[in-house]
């Protein structure tokens, strides 16, 4: 049986209450309430965990992209090399052609064709040296380029371990 409670002052309604069931049904309410704000609370933690996740990522995802980048300069550097090494080789068979024919013009007394294959020389000579050059270059281009992948595939690796 439900007893209704009513407690007025000064001719005023105060309280009402339906027996013992309002009461819990308040503390029912109340630890209900508790409940979904812990809840509230653990969702914005779990949505501030993905948040930081997301931009870790983003981040891997970028370094990832420079690791590619170094790897695709890398290849181009050694490309680069091998056709450099291509020319100097080419350089110096046209050299030893050229050599050839000196000697060959020189045993004729063709004076005219020593002077163009000393012509031709000269040029090979500074095509020799310019193709040399420029390996090297590529070859230091190179080694940056390992140097920065390494680097970068290093930085990746510890920022895993974390």
């Amino acid at each position: 049986m439900k007893v209704l409670k009513v407690v007025a002052i000064g001719g005023t309604l105060v309280a009402l209450s339906f027996g013992g069931a309002w009461a819990q049904d308040v503390r029912r309410d109340v630890q209900d309430i508790r409940e979904d704000r812990q809840d509230i609370r653990k969702d914005v933690k779990d949505l501030n965990q993905d948040r930081r996740d997301l931009r870790q990522d983003r981040r891997d995802l970028a370094k990832d992209r420079d690791i590619k980048r170094d790897a695709r300069d890398v290849r181009e550097d050694r490309r680069d090399i091998r056709q450099d090494t291509r020319d100097i080789r080419q350089d110096r068979r046209d050299l030893r052609q050229d050599r050839r024919e000196l000697y060959r013009d020189r045993q004729a007394g063709n004076k005219d064709a020593v002077r163009q294959d000393l012509k031709d020389m000269r040029a090979d000579r500074k095509d020799l040296k310019a193709d040399q050059r420029d390996r090297r270059g590529d070859v230091r281009d190179l080694r940056h380029d390992r140097r920065d992948l390494k680097r970068d595939a290093q930085e990746r690796r510890e920022a895993h371990r974390k």
